[in-house]
């Protein structure tokens, strides 16, 4: 097979495509069905929820690591405490 038959083979197999393969539209799409409400989505469906999905988690990863802070801030403080104490007491 020589490079003319196997340029002209994949012009027809692009034709073929052209003709009987899926739409651009559809290939915007994918199988992705919701068990529970047996409900398709699209990439763009799917892309936007997980956007919203990330922006929450990152809230709640800002939320965490504030309330970690403070725990760290008040644990600092309860241990100066403490040690002031033992120092007083002559410990």
């Amino acid at each position: 097979m020589n490079i003319t038959e196997v340029f002209n083979q994949q012009k027809i197999k692009n034709i073929i495509n052209f003709f009987f393969g899926p739409s651009k539209k559809e290939k915007h799409y994918i199988e992705c069905i919701d068990q529970q409400f047996n409900k398709e989505y699209s990439l763009i469906d799917i892309i936007s929820n997980l956007e919203s999905r990330i922006e929450k988690l990152e809230e709640e990863n800002l939320e965490l690591t504030n309330e970690l802070y403070r725990l760290e801030n008040s644990l600092d403080a309860r241990i100066d405490i403490l040690f002031q104490e033992l120092q007083s007491n002559g410990r």
